[in-house]
């Protein structure tokens, strides 16, 4: 079971694996941007440049995990970035055969597909965005607090 985005080992090494994973995803981006471009469907316009945008938000995602203040805005924001890069791998799934140069067998791409909703559960379970809530709770209780003081 992982941390729900509390101090631990386990917590840790889950979110240190995951920026690890999203910091290196990202840099792909930029080292190598002609895999993603050929998985990226012909209706979405500036290929190369959604492609460095979506490593930007890969790595800032990667490394806002790491933080704990920024923790639970990571979260909301990989999980966003995941959401929204879905369709490109439907499109590379459904249109692989069509793909010249496409390494990846269609079956593998289908079977990725459910992979990206346990990504999602694993960044939301490591990250726990639902603290976000209970900070500007604690943050407002903390505020009320001192106007009653005055």
């Amino acid at each position: 079971m992982l941390n729900r985005g509390k101090p631990g080992r386990p917590g840790q090494i889950s979110r240190g694996v995951m920026a690890a994973f999203f910091v290196s995803a990202g840099v792909l981006h930029f080292v190598k941007p002609e895999p993603y471009e050929m998985i990226m469907p012909p209706q979405l316009p500036f290929p190369r440049e959604l492609i460095y945008l979506s490593g930007v938000a890969e790595i800032t995602g990667g490394l806002g995990v790491l933080s704990p203040r920024l923790r639970p805005w990571a979260g909301l924001w990989l999980v966003g970035l995941l959401i929204a890069v879905f369709p490109a791998n439907v499109y590379h799934a459904v249109a692989a055969d069509q793909l010249s140069g496409n390494p990846v067998p269609q079956p593998a791409l289908y079977a990725r597909l459910p992979l990206q909703a346990l990504l999602i559960a694993w960044v939301w379970q490591a990250t726990d965005p639902t603290l976000i809530r209970s900070r500007r709770r604690r943050l407002g209780r903390a505020r009320d607090a001192l106007r009653r003081r005055r």
